[in-house]
């Protein structure tokens, strides 16, 4: 069991699921509606529980009665909430989610009208007690002066980053990791149209750091720190039933890998097939049954 803290968001996610994605002004009812707690960070720590390690967030959440589902939720999954920044003014952010039942797709609009985490808050923490640290690639400023300080006070501890969206100067955070993850939407933001000739580039640019690009159905694609690159085919589930939260499922498969010491080229395999699976339950309950 690894001790883990990770550093980014968690949401409201008010999900309606259709028979089939509406067209533009249209009226349709729902089949269902569901409010779940996500957000890349925190469901990124729930399938690391769910794996057996030692999890801990750090994130901003508004003082608001929205609150209560996210903190019931992940104190169900034993996730340590001591180093959160709480605000009294502002929202918690809002994920209003459109899950097609016809093929697992989802269409988000987020709202977010709540300060980002701050440097002063994590510098508070007791960071030695941690084997890994996780960030998403967002509050730039912030989370390079929190990148700073972790290298600077232990720079032994391992530190991944995700690279979600394209945002201004996160190119910034590139040299701080020891492991970068990147999504299809990325890379595509970047202009490019496949993981491989993206990670090529990359490659040239970023030495020292293990790479690795998702690109849903094709499967998921690596460069180790040492430039070897290595790839996974995708293990889609027999019918497609909710792809929330599976890039956060991959992602942390990997970190549960990595941690355990296996090599990054069985993690990349792991952490496809595990994705996959998510793809094919709603939410994570059962998903290690």
């Amino acid at each position: 069991m690894a001790r883990i803290l990770a550093v980014g968001n968690a949401t409201l996610d008010i999900i309606n699921t259709v028979d089939g994605y509406p067209p533009e002004d249209s009226e349709v009812r729902a089949l269902s509606q569901e409010h779940r707690r996500g957000g890349n960070a925190t469901n990124t720590l729930v399938v690391l529980s769910l794996l057996g390690h030692d999890c801990a967030w750090a994130g901003s959440l508004a003082d608001e009665p929205d609150a209560r589902l996210i903190l019931e939720d992940l104190q169900s999954h034993h996730i340590d909430t001591s180093a959160l920044q709480h605000s009294s003014h502002g929202k918690v952010p809002t994920s209003y989610v459109t899950l097609n039942s016809q093929n697992g797709s989802r269409t988000i609009v987020h709202y977010r009208d709540l300060v980002e985490y701050s440097f002063t808050t994590f510098s508070q923490i007791e960071l030695s007690r941690f084997d890994w640290v996780h960030f998403e690639g967002r509050n730039i400023t912030e989370t390079e002066k929190m990148l700073e300080y972790l290298r600077e006070h232990h720079p032994d501890t391992p530190i991944s980053i995700e690279f979600e969206k394209v945002r201004d100067g996160i190119e910034q955070l590139y040299g701080y990791a020891d492991l970068l993850f990147f999504s299809q939407g990325y890379a595509r933001q970047r202009n490019y149209s496949n993981a491989e000739s993206f990670l090529k580039h990359l490659s040239s640019a970023i030495s020292d750091a293990s790479l690795i690009c998702s690109w849903g159905d094709k499967g998921a694609c690596g460069v180790t720190a040492e430039g070897k690159a290595i790839s996974t085919p995708a293990f889609p589930p027999a019918r497609l039933i909710d792809t929330l939260g599976a890039g956060d499922t991959f992602n942390a498969s990997i970190i549960d890998n990595l941690v355990k010491g296996k090599s990054l080229d069985v993690a990349l395999a792991e952490a496809s097939r595990l994705a996959g699976k998510k793809c094919g339950y709603k939410g994570f309950a059962g998903l290690l049954d």
